[in-house]
């Protein structure tokens, strides 16, 4: 007390306003942050009733009553609402994202799988046709067959020198943006041009199950006749838009084409971080190679018919040259995959078409586990079913095969001295790929004196 009263007066009342200024501060601190958190707990609330409505809906979709959220702690009570609306909104998105990568995967199920981009290169009359069923088959695969044919058609490159390799460039550019579903491209090569994104002429539709199915099979439309239709089902003029958001929609795109062959020129597609190429190579005995063009394109193979059966006027040099840089074109592309290059590095596989033949059935299973995708019951299906055909069911543009009676019918069918120029002329692509020489005709029409090496090379896994 003497200490107080020995203090100035007016110090005593300084201390005394700073005591009740401190309280009042202290005060009006708590009562903005009860303003605060009672603001934040309106804002939360606000929020979660709105989205209130997604696990109310599920419940009522289960014939079962939400669960009361507890009453003691309204902040945390919409903070748990929050919390589940937003868990249903991620697995309704989860689900959407599966829907428009293939519909394959659900949630809870199989994750899904990257997209991949599959290349099925050949050249003619190598079974291409037969091994492209094998993608076309999968549900969630987009499947164009050969749809470089109207580059061809349309664009005029000669054999050899730059103009190939300006057609190669073409081909790849094309197949690039075909491969990022710009469908639209090929309205460019389209004779004549689609009006409004409309055209009956796209070549081999009905070979490509993806420009069949609903909803890209539009109602048929009176007078309007498709040169190439869907062969079970009548369909309007294909819709490339429609066409397009189909190919989006697929988890995977695959591509069949006989029209490039230098795999070189693929590097930029490869690299394209936009897709995740895979290259499939498909070679046959050049022997059974040209043996199946004489039927199948008689007219361009005159020559080559007059001089097998009569020898009266020897081969055209051009024509041994240009069967000659066939097999050079195969081989080189095949030598490149072999050796592995850095970019093409797990994107590569060389494969038979004699083995395919022997066992189609593991050998679309090697396909599917290099190219990084689960097959469907589907392909497995349609392979048991298309290759027991009957002997004489088989029409040479035919998927229908009795494969392992058709791979070596060949041999019966050409005229040694034909077989003698090819081996002449392809000896280095059918050693590399393991075809054995016919020393005699003997040799090539006995069965039981395999022309296959023994065994499926190291490069065919």
């Amino acid at each position: 007390m003497e200490r107080r009263s020995s203090l100035p007066q007016d110090l005593r009342e300084v201390l005394h306003c700073l005591k009740m200024r401190s309280k009042y501060a202290v005060l009006l601190v708590f009562v903005v942050g009860l303003v605060i958190i009672e603001k934040e707990n309106n804002f939360i609330s606000r929020v979660s009733d709105k989205l209130k409505q997604s696990p109310q809906a599920l419940a009522e979709a289960n014939d079962t009553e939400a669960s009361p959220m507890p009453a003691e702690n309204g902040s945390l009570a919409s903070l748990r609402q929050l919390d589940a609306a937003f868990s249903q909104l991620r697995m309704r998105l989860r689900n959407v994202t599966l829907q428009l990568a293939g519909g394959l995967a659900t949630a809870g199920t199989v994750p899904p799988e990257p997209r991949r981009h599959v290349l099925l290169m050949a050249t003619t009359r190598t079974g291409s046709s037969f091994v492209g069923e094998f993608f076309n088959q999968q549900g969630n695969i987009f499947y164009l067959f050969e749809p470089l044919w109207h580059i061809e058609r349309t664009v005029t490159f000669e054999p050899g020198g730059a103009n190939a390799v300006g057609s190669a460039l073409v081909y790849r550019d094309v197949l690039q943006q075909l491969f990022l579903c710009d469908l639209y491209i090929l309205e460019s090569f389209i004779s004549p041009a689609p009006e409004e994104h409309l055209t009956p002429f796209m070549f081999r539709r009905g070979s490509s199950r993806s420009l069949c199915e609903e909803p890209v099979c539009t109602p048929a439309v009176k007078k309007v006749f498709e040169k190439y239709h869907c062969k079970n089902r009548r369909c309007g003029p294909l819709n490339v838009t429609l066409a397009a958001e189909a190919c989006r929609r697929k988890q995977h795109v695959a591509l069949k084409t006989v029209r490039i062959r230098q795999l070189e020129f693929l590097q930029p597609l490869a690299e394209d971080p936009r897709l995740d190429l895979r290259v499939i190579q498909l070679v046959r005995d050049p022997r059974a190679v040209l043996a199946s063009r004489m039927v199948a394109f008689s007219g361009k193979y005159e020559t080559w018919k007059k001089w097998a059966a009569e020898g009266a006027a020897p081969l055209q040099e051009d024509e041994v040259q240009r069967l000659r840089g066939n097999c050079e074109s195969i081989r080189l592309s095949a030598e490149l995959g072999l050796r592995r290059p850095g970019w093409l590095r797990g994107r590569y596989m060389l494969v038979r078409y004699e083995d395919v033949a022997r066992a189609p059935l593991r050998k679309a299973e090697e396909m599917y586990r290099f190219a990084g995708i689960r097959p469907t019951p589907q392909v497995e299906e349609w392979i048991r079913a298309n290759t027991q055909a009957p002997r004489d069911g088989s029409g040479i543009y035919s998927t229908q095969k009795n494969s392992s009676e058709q791979f070596e019918k060949w041999r019966f069918s050409i005229p040694f001295k034909l077989a003698q120029v090819v081996q002449d002329a392809c000896a280095p692509a059918m050693r590399l790929f393991g075809y054995k020489l016919a020393g005699s005709p003997e040799a090539l029409t006995n069965r039981s004196l395999s022309l296959l090496e023994e065994g499926p090379p190291s490069w065919v896994t």
